[in-house]
């Protein structure tokens, strides 16, 4: 068996494979996009800037705090000196195995069996694509020629930036700026949309972008026209409503979505095929259209979420074990969050998407302002929001704002076995039917 690469693909093989040969290929650092440059370093990135707005909100409390400032390369150093060790820990393991065999560089497909990797070739019976996606970076006039970044290196710069640019208006620029914000630098954000976090429900999004604007400089239904390096900096030329603003900062984040690997792998001459946005097509059993190739991860879908990818392993595992008797992955409610300040969750369907089918739905809406613990927040704009089929009363969508939403997230399930919808009862007087 080959599988590419070494992050989420690396933890299909467990003992069941002992006695297959199996070939793992990785181009960059084991561990993928989570545990490098993804989810494990950003989280900890922001739980150092929520403990510096919490110094900075302290007074609100009666509780006399300063934030004398961060100490980046202290903050970026506790991160990575955990993180960086593990990778090249997890090849020496690899390579301790007599059945496995670990090689570097960037793998492309010769034929469906063979694998081109550093000028060497590799044949083998089974594959499983796990090559994820990386950061897309749009054609702007300029940008090429100027050190910008994105989430792939954004968390290492060597000093905090007096002012951060950031293009896009998605979780990861929304996640970025609340570290960069939170301990000490300037930030503007550019994004084309109305609001930010634009795939969140609309009444969350709305109430994100009211929050971020007090916190930085946000511009709205804006594009960038070009970049360019000057004295102090680097200047971005935004397009807003029809005239130029210029902007110097002296670090600019691209964070405007990201792509899947598959182009990288040359899956065409496999025979693979993709979607119109390159994605790996794959069956519920994580088959692609090549019976004996199978792909998991970003790659396979746009929800990029390393949780749905861990619950495809078991799966996966599974059907390449026992061809005779698979299983299928059918994922019904996939939650998720945005780990920013104010945090968002949410699960299931937003209520545009619920207008757009046409399917009736009641809204029951709660502010934090109206419980007790609410009050000893001192909060006045988070609120949870469920949205419920007014037949049935079973739960369609969950969306909350606020401190703590992100437990909707991470104490959740695997995605197939989530649980049934339960029945809810909406008393609540801020319940009403829409349609």
């Amino acid at each position: 068996m080959r599988c590419l690469t070494a992050g989420t693909g690396n933890a299909i093989i467990n003992r069941d494979f002992d006695h297959w040969r199996v070939a793992i290929v990785e181009q960059a650092v084991f561990g993928g996009t989570c545990l490098n440059r993804g989810c494990i370093p950003s989280k900890m990135f922001v739980h150092t800037a929520d403990i510096a707005e919490t110094v900075r909100r302290a007074g609100a409390f009666g509780v006399d705090a300063h934030l004398h400032g961060a100490r980046w390369p202290d903050v970026r150093d506790r991160v990575f000196g955990r993180i960086d060790p593990l990778g090249p820990e997890s090849v020496v393991n690899r390579q301790a195995q007599a059945n496995i065999d670990v090689h570097t560089g960037q793998a492309e497909f010769v034929d469906e069996y063979t694998l081109a990797v550093d000028g060497s070739e590799i044949r083998g019976h089974q594959f499983v694509l796990a090559s994820g996606a990386r950061p897309f970076v749009p054609p702007i006039e300029g940008l090429d020629g100027v050190p910008y970044h994105t989430s792939a290196t954004i968390m290492r710069l060597d000093r905090l930036p007096e002012h951060l640019i950031i293009i896009g208006g998605g979780f990861v620029a929304s996640e970025m700026a609340h570290v960069f914000g939170g301990l000490g630098s300037r930030v503007s954000m550019v994004a084309r949309g109305d609001r930010l976090l634009l795939h969140e429900d609309g009444e969350v999004s709305a109430r994100f972008t009211e929050l971020y604007r007090k916190r930085m400089d946000v511009h709205l239904h804006s594009t960038v026209a070009g970049v360019s390096e000057v004295d102090d900096g680097l200047r971005v030329e935004v397009l807003v409503e029809g005239r130029i603003v210029d902007m110097v900062g002296d670090a600019l984040l691209v964070a405007t979505g990201r792509v899947p690997n598959a182009d990288l792998l040359n899956v065409a001459a496999a025979g693979v095929t993709t979607d119109e946005l390159g994605f790996v097509t794959t069956d519920e059993q994580l088959r692609t259209n090549v019976d004996h190739i199978w792909a998991i991860g970003d790659m396979t879908n746009r929800l990029q979420l390393k949780h749905y990818a861990n619950a495809q392993l078991p799966a996966i595992r599974h059907n390449i074990l026992h061809p005779e008797a698979p299983v299928e992955v059918t994922p019904r409610h996939i939650p998720h969050a945005v780990f920013a300040d104010p945090q968002v969750a949410a699960v299931g369907a937003t209520e545009e998407e619920l207008v757009a089918a046409g399917r009736s739905y009641l809204v029951g809406r709660r502010d934090y302002s109206g419980t007790a613990y609410g009050w000893a927040l001192e909060d006045e704009s988070s609120f949870c929001k469920v949205l419920v089929d007014p037949d049935t009363r079973l739960l369609l969508g969950a969306h909350i704002i606020g401190p703590d939403a992100v437990c909707c997230c991470s104490n959740s399930s695997w995605p197939w076995s989530w649980r049934s919808p339960s029945t809810m009862s909406l008393d609540d007087r801020s319940s009403s039917t829409r349609h």
